[in-house]
This record gives C-alpha cells, sequence and structure tokens, in this order.
C-alpha cells in the first residue's frame, strides 16, 4: 500500500489549485474549476500583471471560432494544473 499512497500523493500534488496565478507560464494546461465542477481546459495564453485575470485558449462544444476566454478570480472560479 506504500506505493499506492505515493502515486496518489504525487497526483494530488499535480492537480492542486493554484492561489497564484502568476506562477503560471504562457502555454501552461489548466482547469477551471467552478463550484466543484470543471467549466473549462486549456492552455494559458496570457496571464494579468496583477495575476487575478487569465486568458485561456481552449478547445470543445461551445467554444467561439477564436477559441478563447478570460477568466477572472472575482468570479469565484479557481484554476489547477491539467
Amino acid at each position: 500500500m506504500k506505493a499506492r499512497g505515493a502515486v496518489l500523493s504525487r497526483r494530488s500534488a499535480h492537480t492542486a489549485t493554484v492561489s497564484d496565478w502568476k506562477t503560471l507560464a504562457v502555454g501552461e494546461a489548466v482547469e477551471v474549476v467552478k463550484y466543484a465542477h470543471v467549466i473549462a481546459t486549456g492552455r494559458v495564453e496570457e496571464i494579468s500583471s496583477s495575476g487575478n485575470v487569465v486568458w485561456l485558449e481552449h478547445s470543445g462544444p461551445g467554444v467561439t471560432e477564436e477559441g478563447k476566454e478570460l477568466f477572472m478570480k472575482s468570479d469565484g472560479v479557481t484554476l489547477r494544473r491539467a
């Protein structure tokens, strides 16, 4: 069981919530979570200098032709590495 716990720990660390969005790198894969549901996934395109706003480039059902969406911390969303 020791190995299983180690694997789960690494998985949890990888998908941990990113509290400081400024630590994200452009091109990094993330998931956007709101009310415990993943509402979007994609790659970081741009981060504001304050770290409160992020542009995400994503694809999938319902995405505009541009495939970009703005997310703000004030909207109650969290980001986690995908």
